[in-house]
């Protein structure tokens, strides 16, 4: 098959690209890198041309209110209208897990819309919400410090490797459109606050973690429910502690070379 791949330049979309074409399909990696921008349509018709389908993993490069709902809803019109020109057979997305529970952030009020789009779009879809990444753990880290401490909520969180993210992207990307959505998370849910003080031992980072039921998640309140998902989700396999060793995050003790 011909699968293109939106934003396969990036974190999620070369991973995808990897794998699909080592299972001998013809994955085309579609991103500005390459000569394609779906928010304005270049180099859109070019490249799913003859596509059998199209996975959107883009993100935006703003996270400011307009400038996010911007992107993805002229993003995801322009592939619907391109998708359909080309007789393209399955859109699969990458969204997040809560995004409905996050609609205090323009962030997630865009990937809303984006997800309400791909529904209404006439494309048969498959939409894989994922939990947050291990990849983003020193970026949620950094949000809650402040003079070397790290003060995170309490709430129930439950990341997952990117690897994982995308095996399970690519997997959707060769089977039948589901016509729903698909949960995927970690295989471990603990407290944001541990978890994250696990991740920063882990990577001999000293700074201290204190859990605080008050603190917020880049600005919005969240509880036990907001971050993680419904029933039977689909688990990765890679566990935080192993990640940490197979990807490089462990940094050098202090005092050592």
């Amino acid at each position: 098959m011909k699968i293109v791949v939106i934003g396969g330049s990036g974190l999620i979309g070369t991973k995808v690209v990897k794998k699909l074409t080592a299972q001998g399909h013809e994955a085309l990696a579609a991103s500005p890198n390459t000569g394609v921008d779906a928010t304005t349509g270049r180099g859109l018709a070019e490249a799913l041309s003859g596509a059998d389908v199209v996975v959107d993993v883009s993100n935006s490069p703003s996270w400011e209110d307009a400038a996010v709902l911007a992107f993805f809803e002229s993003s995801c019109r322009n592939i619907a209208r391109t998708e359909h020109q080309a007789g393209v057979r399955h859109h699969v997305a990458l969204s997040v897990v809560g995004t409905e529970r996050l609609q205090d952030s323009g962030y997630f009020r865009a990937k809303l819309a984006q997800e309400q789009l791909i529904k209404g779009s006439g494309i048969p879809y498959t939409i894989i919400r994922a939990t947050q990444f291990f990849e983003f753990l020193r970026a949620i880290a950094a949000s809650g410090t402040a003079d070397d401490c790290v003060r995170l909520p309490n709430a129930s969180f439950q990341p997952i490797a990117a690897e994982d993210v995308a095996t399970a992207v690519a997997a959707a990307a060769v089977g039948a459109p589901a016509n729903d959505t698909i949960e995927v998370a970690g295989p471990e849910r603990l407290p944001m606050s541990t978890l994250v003080a696990r991740y920063l031992r882990g990577t001999n980072d000293p700074r201290e973690v204190v859990s605080d039921p008050n603190a917020r998640y880049y600005g919005v309140r969240i509880d036990d429910r907001t971050l993680v998902p419904g029933e039977n989700p689909r688990l990765g396999m890679i566990r935080l502690d192993d990640w940490i060793d197979q990807s490089g995050a462990r940094q050098p003790s202090a005092g050592l070379a």
